[in-house]
């Protein structure tokens, strides 16, 4: 293993849970220092405590509502230096109905928390790390990137647009030696479905059911590997599906 992700720093949102606290604990335990970005603070502190004990790295946190673009714009702003790496990680589905009965401020809430979220923290990114000559923006983005599904409309233009954004980032980029990635995952089992179907656990469960899907830690295992290559070695998406699934709407149940 590698020691090119020790003494780095790390900008990582969503945090609190599920991939981004996995992948933050990948990080920590290769010396990798942190930034950990999430609505829940008492979660965030719990994580870093936890981190900074059993890795003896850096861990901040900061309590921030993406949807609140002033308040990324001062984190960034107040930052005592420029990162290494930046994860948009954080994102959000919600709801799963037709075009015809969709609430439009469900759409609303996944354009700004996957898109406007994610392209602002990309660009304050982009403009120091152009400077420097160097940095990795990582975007999360879905395999509803890649296909899109019925019941999907609002997810899927937000991931499409999270693709596109990134595919766009990376070829302005090479000009200034920053590396721009994406990863796109299928069924990932954490807190994903209860969000989207507002806290209905019993209907968040129907999703998983019959099938072994990726865990949070396999997908951050993947991004670890994205994050450590040497500086001439740029990974552009890596789409990951559990065995059983092949798309959004390919899916056998045993």
């Amino acid at each position: 293993m590698s020691d090119r992700l020790a003494g780095r720093t790390a900008v990582i949102t969503g945090a609190s849970a599920g991939i981004g606290a996995a992948l933050a604990r990948r990080l920590a335990a290769r010396g990798t220092h942190l930034h950990l970005l999430a609505r829940r603070a008492g979660r965030l502190e719990a994580l870093a405590d936890e981190l900074r004990t059993g890795h003896g790295v850096r861990a901040t946190t900061h309590g921030i509502d993406l949807l609140d673009l002033d308040a990324l714009r001062a984190f960034w702003r107040n930052l005592p230096a420029v990162p290494d790496i930046v994860v948009n990680n954080a994102g959000m589905a919600a709801g799963a109905d037709p075009v015809v009965l969709a609430d439009p401020a469900d759409w609303d809430l996944m354009m700004r928390t996957n898109v406007a979220a994610l392209m602002e923290l990309s660009r304050l990114a982009a403009v120091d790390f152009a400077a420097r000559g160097g940095g990795h923006i990582l975007n999360v983005g879905s395999i509803a990137g890649h296909d899109p599904y019925p019941g999907g409309s609002g997810y899927n233009a937000s991931k499409f647009a999270v693709d596109g954004f990134t595919r766009a980032l990376k070829m302005e980029m090479i000009q200034h030696g920053v590396r721009v990635s994406l990863i796109s995952p299928g069924m990932v089992e954490t807190e994903f479905s209860e969000v989207r179907f507002k806290g209905d656990r019993e209907r968040a469960a129907t999703v998983y059911k019959g099938i072994e899907a990726l865990t949070a830690e396999d997908v951050a295992e993947i991004m670890e590997f994205i994050l450590d290559r040497p500086p001439h070695v740029d990974i552009l998406d890596v789409v990951v599906h559990p065995t059983q699934q092949a798309s959004p709407y390919h899916v056998h149940r045993s």
